[in-house]
Order: structure tokens, then C-alpha cells, then sequence
């Protein structure tokens, strides 16, 4: 077994120390903090011991950050690495780049090769070595790799990513690589590259220069006669400045200062030929968009990457107008800007781009106003529908717009009417609408009534934006027209809308119990709000809430006993009945097992015409249940409805109990034969394959367990291994037993499964088992820990369910280790090892520490 302490449990300890304990038990434990470091950050453990040093406060904090791939911490730990300028860390630094890092893959690898390569010294041999950083890159370097590598201080690498460039490179940025490899190498960087370039133009033969390319050509006696190339006349102005005195004089001729010197505006313009994300990092790059406009020239820019050109704020009309045209789509979704025009142009008319994504952009970031929308874009229905009604001014403006129209129903239903079949502006329909002579129709009725739906369904098309822009309008507005809506518009707005409770009342006082039972029609309803209709207690908005809203067993249960909430009691409401006759089986049962104690007849009923009981325990216990709340005739009229469902062997017995004087008593006494614990034992331990569909049944059918009878059997060691676990998971275990399997449970031997038990998560979640009873009873210790740290970052318990372990804990360590580094230090490389419970430790290393003193 491994006997360093895990990273949880390290961890741990530093979150619950001192922070000047904790650091010195960092410090007092460096190696064990080191080995688990450079998994979490993909640094070498040779470069975090240079980097964190002997400074336990810095040990702390790495093993301590929470997010160490994707974080500010670990992105700048990397960082820091890679300017060490160590061969080794910087191959491993750039295999793991795309794993680490806030960005996507390649923008990760982008980044840290940058800052390898910045302090990488070429004259390092051990870069160059066989699988070594300088090898990977020449061997199989992604294609955007070399958008970085171009800049490499390594001349072979550099070369590379020249010739593999060039063609989306500007020829001013392309000699002053040239320049920098002759710096380095020499004329013969020069005539290779001449010949790298020859080469690589030579499949385009047939190709002819086009004007663009004759204008960008190289001044010089000799022109470059090979065809079609990306820069014409660049082979031959190689060729002469090798063969020259002065080899850069002759570059720096054609090389003007100014222009694409700055390294990042490179970057930025082969990340745009070459399809890069525009991360905010590129857009903030300045461009000079007068050399942008002469390398659209010299070779054209494809649609995609002026698209891309786009995402610049600052980005010129002209280049966002052409790329509209050549790619509409692609330019409405990626423009910082885009005209005005666009949105009231043919392209938006003939759906040729996301109109509402484009708008809902344009209106966020201010680049179109909204008034202006409303009153030039059209049609009115398809621009109202594209707003982005969570921006406040947005809801500004549709509240000023929708203004004229009052608090006059007859005003906002003829609006919703022709919403859809407008032709106009939004300005212009309102007008149109609001006006004392206006043209067509006037409804007084709401148009195309609905039922609602059940489920809910969300709004689509017209009621979805009348729903939002109705929740612009006034309050007093939106009071005087919910009256008039139909209701498939009443649930939308309940279940999908925001009303104050103001409009709430008004919906409910226009449309009754409807309202709340429409309301109630999505398991997607607040806590509160759900909380507010088990309150009704109105049969047709229980029977909703019991079908579609994902209530608790619990409140099931009640339900079908037929108990208020407001108190008293009911026979169980027709509604109710239908949900159970509905229900679907195979996904719901338990929904009808909720009314196995119910004795309600009609409750009963449904029960023994759908399902189908496996223990005469079980049917029994039905009539008992009927008869104890319904009497004798309960019974015989459940007799005489469903005897097709029952045996024949217990209408016999009932029918005899009913004609006794002691008919009820007579039955409790079968039921008590039936539901014998040694019985029900034997029963759920003759075989091992099927106890726990045995257990199933019986609680499917409502049948008590024998517990005391089970604890026994599993202190003798009789129970089917396959029962126990079941029984665990049960809300009603006793916590005798849970403990006991706390102390029994092997966490090496799970026959694959998780980690952590279903029983223990169910146990935690019912309440049957607490944090506190890990702490002090869950063994091996380790494992313990796992669980804790499991139930206190995870949803099993509520963080004011965990308080009190937290405080036990923290007392347990004020007690026993306190601010004794050596204690700490002990408890931990125990740990992995300690059989007992974590509170068994804790107190044990304080016992030795204390006698130690």
C-alpha cells in the first residue's frame, strides 16, 4: 500500500491548520507536496522545486489551488517554468500545453510555446536532442504551431515555419525573418531558403501571376520567372542578396520601415489567413488597416477570414460590407459592427443570416440603437421576437413603444392579432393599432384561443414574444388585459413569465382554480412556488403537482391518505384517481405505492386493478387498511369491484371475516401470520441470487420488514451479501446497521463499482447517517476522509448538515494536534495505513505526541 499521504488528505490538513502550521507541515513534508504537483500543473517535479523552493507557504498554495489546470495560479506556475529556459521542462511544458491552460488546445499550446521559445538559449545542446523540443517541431508540428515557431530563436525551426508560411505572411514580415536567420546562420540560411521556396512554388506552373501579385513584386533588375508565386520575385531577391557584399542591405531595400514590424500584428494576420479563434487577445491587437488592405490585395482574403476581420471593432466599413455579402451568415455572427443596413437590406428579408442573434449582439453592445429598430426594421413581429428583453434598456424601449396602447384590452388583442401577419415596423403597428379610426379588426376576444398544455410547453413563435414584450408593458396595463387571455397564455405566463404579484392576483381573480392548475403543469416550477400550490390544496392543481411537477413521496403519501395541508382530512378527489389510472408502470409505480396505507377506497381500488402484488402480506394489508378507515362495507363494495383481481383464497377469508362480528380482528390476525418475521427472514435468505428482488417485493408491497430479526441475521453473518446493500439504501434502516457497515466496509474490494456505496449515499441523504458519523465510525481512515471530503464538496448533504462535523472536527484538532507541526506530520503518514476511524487517529497521534512532550 502506499504510504504517502494523498493530495485530498495533504490538502486537508493545510485547510484545517493554522496557516503558520500549515506551512511549516508543508515544509516538513516537501517531497510527498512535491510528487503531487506536476500531474496537477504538467510541470516537471525538477522545475517546481526550483520554482516554489524551500517556501512552505508556496508548497501550500500549489497543492492548495482549486483549479491548478485551468487557473490564474497554475497558467502563471506554467509560465514561470517555461522562462527557466530548461530543455527538458520545455518539452514537457508543450506536450501537456493542450491539457492545461483557460483557452482551447491550440491556443494553449500558442501561448506557452511562446514563452519556451522566449527564453530558450539555441546554443543548449540538449534542446536539439533526439525527441527533444527542437525534434518535435520539425518531425510533426501542428499546423498551427508554426504561426509561433517563426519567431523561435532556433534556425532550423524558424526555416520551417518560413517556407510552411510564407504564402500567408507579408512580404516586410517575411524578410525580417530572412534577416534574423542570416543574423544567425549565415548566407547559406539565405540560399536555402531560396531553394525551399523554388521548390514549393514549382507545383503552381501553370498558374499565371495576376496583377495583385505583379504590384506586391520585389523592385530589382532580375524578376523571380517562376509562376504564380505568393510573392513574386522573392526567390531571385534571396538569390542576390546571398550572392551581395551586404546581404541586408539588399533585403532592407525592399523592406520599408514601419510596416508589419510589430511582431503581434503578424501574428494576429496569419492567425486570420489561417482561421485562428478571435479571442479577446487577438481583437485587441491593433491593425494598421491600410496594410490589411494591401495584403487583401496582394492576395485576397477568403470569406472566413474576413469574417474574422470583422471581429475588430475597429474593423472598416467597407471590409465588413464585403464580407457580408460574400458570407452573411458567417460575418452576422462574428462582426463587432455591423451596419444598420444589413438589418433592413434584402439579406435580412430573405433570412440569409441569424437575424436574431445578430440583433440580440448589435442591441447588447450598442453598435445598433434600439428605437432605431423598432421604427426602420421590419417586419414588426420577427424584429420583437430578435430583442433581448434581459437588457434593461431593451425593456425600456419596448415599454415606451408599447405606451400608446394603454391599459385597453381591446388595444393589446387586436396588437396580438396582427403581430404576426405585420408587414411594418414595430413603431408603425403600435400606431396603427392605437389609433381612435384605425383600419381592420378590432378583437375583443383573445385571437385563436388554446387550451393550455399538459405538460407545459414553452411559447413559440407570436405568443413567445408577445409573452416577453407584454412583461414591458406597465403594470396597471398588464392587470387590465391577463382578464382576457386565453388559457394557454395564462400558463405561459405563470410558468414561463415573471409577474409580479400584483398581475399574479389579477390572473388568479379573472381565472380561478384554472390559473393555479394550469400553473402546475412543469417539474421545472421553484421550490416556493410548488410550495405555495401543495397550500391549496385544490384536487385539480394536487392531481397537476403529483403528475407533472416532481413532488416527494412524502407529500404522495399525504395526498392519497386524503390529508390537507390546511388540516382535516378528504376522501382522496377524483383527480387524483385519474393520475393514478394513468400513471405509467414501468416508470411510476411507486406513485401508486404512495397510496398503500392510504385505506381510501377509491384509492384502493385503482391500486388493486393496476397493480399486480407479489405477498399475500401485501393484499392483505390493502384491506385491512380499507376496513380500518372505511369499515365493512368499504371492503365488500372493493370486494364486489374488483373480484377479478384478487384470489379466489382471500375472498373467501374476507367474505368469511365480513360475516363475523370480529370480521376486522380476523383479518388483523392472517396479516400478522402473513408478515411473521421469521417468515419474512427465511423468505428473504433462502437464496442468495434473487434477495434482492425478493426484498423488492415485499416492499413494493407495502409489507413492514422484520428489522430486529435482519439486525440479528447480519451480526451472525447469515444474511445474503446481496441483501445487505439493499436493505442500506432503504429511508427506514435502522442506523445500527449502517454503522456496522461503516466499520465492516473493505474500500479495496468493490468488485469494480464506485468508490462510494449507493447505501451510504442514500443513508446521507435521508438523514440516516450524518457527517459526524463518518468522522467517528466509517474505517479504514483514509477512506473515511475520501467519503467526508466526498459529502462536503458534493450534493449529498446540506452544508448545514456538514456544520456540525466541520465544528467536531475542529475541536477533535484543537485537542490533539493543535499547532504541533510533528503531530501533523505523523497523522498524516499514518493515514494511508490506519486501520481505525479518523477521529480514532486524530486522538491516537495526540496521545503519542502528548507522551512524546
Amino acid at each position: 500500500m502506499n504510504d504517502i499521504p494523498s493530495a485530498d488528505a495533504l490538502r486537508t490538513a493545510f485547510r484545517y491548520a493554522d496557516p503558520e502550521t500549515g506551512t511549516a507541515l508543508a515544509l516538513r513534508l516537501r517531497s510527498q507536496v512535491l510528487s503531487h504537483l506536476p500531474g496537477r500543473y504538467g510541470v516537471p517535479e525538477r522545475a517546481l522545486q526550483q520554482l516554489l523552493g524551500p517556501d512552505g507557504a508556496a508548497l501550500r498554495e500549489a497543492l492548495c489551488e482549486r483549479d491548478p489546470r485551468k487557473g490564474a495560479y497554475g497558467t502563471a506556475l506554467r509560465r514561470r517554468a517555461a522562462a527557466l529556459g530548461d530543455p527538458e521542462t520545455g518539452k514537457r511544458l508543450y506536450e501537456n500545453a493542450g491539457y492545461y491552460g483557460e483557452g482551447a488546445w491550440e491556443q494553449n499550446t500558442q501561448s506557452i510555446l511562446t514563452a519556451i521559445l522566449a527564453a530558450a538559449d539555441p546554443d543548449d545542446q540538449d534542446w536539439y536532442a533526439q525527441n527533444g523540443l527542437v525534434d518535435l517541431l520539425l518531425k510533426r508540428p501542428p499546423s498551427r504551431v508554426m504561426e509561433v515557431a517563426l519567431w523561435a530563436p532556433f534556425p532550423e525551426v524558424a526555416a520551417r515555419a518560413l517556407v510552411t508560411l510564407a504564402p500567408d505572411l507579408p512580404l516586410l514580415a517575411l524578410l525580417d525573418v530572412c534577416i534574423a536567420l542570416f543574423d544567425r546562420v549565415g548566407v547559406p540560411a539565405l540560399t536555402e531558403l531560396a531553394d525551399a521556396f523554388e521548390k514549393s512554388e514549382r507545383p503552381a506552373a501553370d498558374a499565371a501571376p495576376d496583377a495583385a501579385h505583379r504590384r506586391s513584386a520585389p523592385r530589382g533588375d532580375e524578376q523571380d520567372t517562376s509562376p504564380g508565386p505568393a510573392h513574386p520575385g522573392l526567390v531571385a531577391l534571396l538569390r542576390r542578396a546571398a550572392a551581395a557584399p551586404d546581404p541586408v542591405a539588399v533585403l532592407r531595400e525592399h523592406r520599408p520601415d514601419g510596416e508589419w514590424s510589430d511582431p503581434a500584428q503578424v501574428r494576429a494576420i496569419l492567425s486570420v489567413r489561417r482561421g485562428g479563434h478571435t479571442d479577446a487577445s487577438l481583437t485587441e491587437v491593433a491593425l494598421d488597416w491600410g496594410l490589411v488592405r494591401r495584403e487583401h490585395a496582394r492576395r485576397p482574403f477568403s470569406g472566413p477570414a474576413l469574417a474574422t476581420l470583422t471581429s475588430w471593432p475597429e474593423c472598416p466599413e467597407d471590409l465588413v460590407r464585403e464580407s457580408f455579402l460574400a458570407s452573411p451568415r458567417a460575418t452576422a455572427a462574428r462582426a463587432a459592427r455591423l451596419p444598420f443596413a444589413f438589418f433592413v437590406g434584402p439579406e435580412a428579408k430573405e433570412e440569409r443570416f441569424d437575424f436574431a442573434d445578430a440583433v440580440a449582439r448589435a442591441v447588447r453592445t450598442g453598435a445598433v440603437p434600439v428605437d432605431r429598430l423598432l421604427s426602420e426594421a421590419a417586419p414588426a413581429g420577427r424584429v420583437l421576437a430578435a430583442l433581448p428583453y434581459d437588457h434593461e434598456p431593451t425593456r425600456k424601449a419596448v415599454g415606451d413603444l408599447l405606451a400608446p396602447l394603454g391599459t385597453d384590452p381591446v388595444n393589446w388583442l387586436t396588437f396580438y392579432s396582427r403581430l404576426a401577419r405585420a408587414e411594418g415596423s414595430a413603431t408603425a403597428l403600435i400606431a396603427e393599432v392605437a389609433a381612435p379610426a384605425g383600419r381592420g379588426k378590432r378583437n375583443t376576444t383573445w385571437p385563436r384561443p388554446l387550451p393550455a398544455s399538459f405538460p407545459a410547453t414553452a411559447p413559440e413563435a407570436s405568443r413567445a414574444t408577445f409573452l416577453s414584450l407584454f412583461q414591458c408593458a406597465t403594470e396597471e396595463a398588464q392587470i387590465s388585459v391577463v382578464p382576457h387571455f386565453d388559457e394557454r397564455a395564462v400558463q405561459h405566463l405563470l410558468v414561463y413569465g415573471s409577474p409580479s404579484d400584483a398581475v399574479r392576483a389579477a390572473v388568479v381573480a379573472a381565472h380561478g382554480v384554472t390559473a393555479h392548475a394550469v400553473h402546475a403543469t412543469t417539474g421545472a416550477l421553484p421550490a416556493h412556488e410548488i410550495e405555495a400550490l401543495l397550500d391549496l390544496d385544490e384536487p385539480a392543481v394536487d392531481a397537476n403537482l403529483f403528475f407533472y411537477c416532481g413532488i416527494s413521496q412524502h407529500e404522495r403519501v399525504r395526498m392519497l391518505d386524503g390529508r390537507l395541508r390546511g388540516g382535516g382530512t378528504r376522501t382522496v378527489p377524483g383527480e387524483l384517481l385519474r393520475v393514478l389510472e394513468e400513471a405509467n408502470l414501468g416508470h411510476y409505480r411507486r406513485w401508486l405505492t404512495a397510496g398503500l396505507a392510504s385505506g381510501d377506497l377509491g384509492v384502493a381500488r385503482v391500486l388493486v386493478n393496476r397493480l399486480r402484488f407479489h405477498t399475500p402480506a401485501g393484499r392483505l394489508r390493502l384491506l385491512v387498511t380499507v376496513w380500518e378507515r372505511g369499515g365493512p362495507e368499504a371492503v365488500r363494495t372493493l370486494l364486489d369491484h374488483s373480484r377479478h383481481r384478487l384470489p379466489v383464497t382471500l375472498q373467501r377469508l374476507t367474505k368469511k371475516a365480513l360475516d363475523a362480528p370480529d370480521g376486522l380482528a380476523h383479518l388483523k390476525e392472517h396479516l400478522a401470520a402473513a408478515e411473521d418475521p421469521a417468515k419474512l427472514l427465511a423468505y428473504l435468505c433462502k437464496e442468495n441470487w434473487n434477495a434482492d428482488e425478493k426484498l423488492h417485493k415485499l416492499t413494493g408491497d407495502g409489507v413492514p420488514l422484520p428489522w430486529p430479526a435482519l439486525l440479528t441475521a447480519h451480526a451472525e453473518g447469515t444474511l445474503p451479501d446481496r441483501l445487505v446493500p439493499e436493505l442500506a439504501s432503504l429511508p427506514d434502516c435502522p442506523r445500527d446497521l449502517l454503522l456496522r457497515l461503516l466499520q465492516r466496509l473493505d474500500p479495496n474490494d468493490r468488485s469494480g463499482r464506485d468508490k462510494y456505496p449507493d447505501w451510504l449515499r442514500s443513508a446521507l441523504r435521508h438523514g440516516t447517517l450524518s457527517p459526524t458519523d463518518l468522522l467517528h465510525h466509517a474505517r479504514p481512515a483514509e477512506w473515511a476522509l475520501s467519503v467526508l471530503l466526498r459529502t462536503q464538496e458534493g450534493d449529498w448533504v446540506s452544508p448545514a448538515d456538514w456544520a456540525p462535523a466541520r465544528a467536531e472536527t475542529d475541536a477533535l484538532i484543537r485537542e490533539h494536534l493543535g499547532n504541533n507541526v510533528e503531530a501533523w506530520a505523523i497523522a498524516l503518514q499514518l493515514l494511508p495505513t490506519f486501520t481505525g476511524s479518523l477521529a480514532e487517529l486524530i486522538s491516537t497521534v495526540g496521545a503519542v505526541a502528548h507522551w512524546e512532550a
